[in-house]
């Protein structure tokens, strides 16, 4: 195959690519929100869990 042919193919493969990925994109400041509150609940379950060991403190707050 030429290699401008080739190079003409691989543009608009990537093109409709491109096209096809910003059509299934989810929002990103919905997922971004999602991720972020999970997190908050998953470090308040760890502090509220308490500590582990009878060694460990606890934590301390400024």
């Amino acid at each position: 195959m030429h290699a401008d042919i080739h190079l003409a193919l691989h543009t608009d493969r990537a093109a409709e690519l491109r096209h096809e990925a910003w059509e299934f994109r989810l929002p990103r400041t919905r997922l971004r929100t999602r991720i972020g509150w999970t997190m908050v609940e998953v470090g308040l379950r760890l502090a509220r869990s308490g500590p582990t060991t009878p060694y460990a403190r606890p934590f301390r707050t400024a």
